[in-house]
């Protein structure tokens, strides 16, 4: 731990992300012992996913939002709403302009190309990686301004909380990408290279708010809107398309994943 608190918020952020990555590309690899995965599995693994991201959002960003904006005698629900809503408005706009294709659809999104199915379906996961990324190394930032044991431990948390997750979805990216007819090798390639935007945004994340301190807050929330919004438009709503039998797993996963974050945030944060 002492070790670890002499290096520098982004450097941190940069290992951080490198472990939800590697996550992402653990998942992937479940491909070369699965070809296809029950439609109860991927609805799990989407509902689980959703609850994550939304648990980090509330107790890993906006709470950490508003108390860093009062103590900088800011009107804290104003910051933390405009950061909110800037997070949500800038996946709408990469949502809007970035090529991509979700699995449940055959509706293409974005503006229009020419490419591949497989690359379209990575580029929709990709999406959700750069608010994953952003909120770690938003939290490893924060550092900056309160490098200690307890809030070292805290962003780690975030970093583990979002690695839980990124597992499940690495294998929802590669094994669907074999079903469909690629190698497993290509769809395992596929599914970890998802993962990759992680450590751009998590180190692009941190050396923001080092640099500029009085954007923490704002940081913060503008994260927890990022993934609020992709748990919204993309994680519920897939879960929901991908079966019509059993809607309660999508419920069920959600719970699990909230309490899962909720307890390593709250518990060991």
């Amino acid at each position: 731990m002492h070790y670890l608190m002499q290096l520098s918020p982004a450097v941190l952020a940069l290992l951080a992300t490198l472990f939800t990555y590697a996550m992402t590309a653990l998942g992937a690899s479940l491909v070369f012992m699965f070809k296809n995965l029950s439609k109860n599995v991927l609805v799990l693994m989407y509902g689980f996913a959703a609850g994550v991201m939304v648990a980090a959002s509330f107790w890993s960003l906006l709470d950490p939002a508003i108390a860093q904006a009062q103590q900088n005698g800011h009107i804290a629900w104003l910051v933390v709403a405009v950061g909110f809503s800037l997070g949500g408005f800038f996946l709408y706009l990469a949502d809007r302009t970035i090529p991509h294709l979700h699995f449940a659809s055959a509706h293409k999104e974005g503006r229009p190309s020419h490419f591949k199915r497989s690359a379209l379906l990575v580029f929709s996961i990709t999406l959700h990686n750069i608010p994953e990324g952003l909120a770690v190394g938003v939290a490893f930032g924060a550092l900056g301004q309160n490098m200690s044991p307890s809030a070292l431990m805290a962003a780690f948390i975030v970093a583990i909380g979002i690695g839980i997750q990124n597992f499940p979805e690495g294998a929802a990216v590669s094994i669907p990408l074999r079903h469909e007819g690629l190698s497993r090798r290509r769809a395992f390639m596929y599914g970890q290279l998802s993962g990759i935007v992680e450590p751009v945004a998590g180190v692009l994340g941190a050396l923001l708010v080092t640099k500029m301190t009085a954007l923490l807050p704002y940081a913060l929330s503008f994260a927890a809107g990022a993934m609020i919004y992709v748990v919204v438009e993309e994680l519920i709503p897939q879960a929901k398309q991908t079966t019509s039998s059993n809607e309660h797993l999508a419920i069920l996963g959600v719970m699990t994943g909230f309490v899962v974050m909720m307890v390593l945030d709250v518990a060991l944060g």
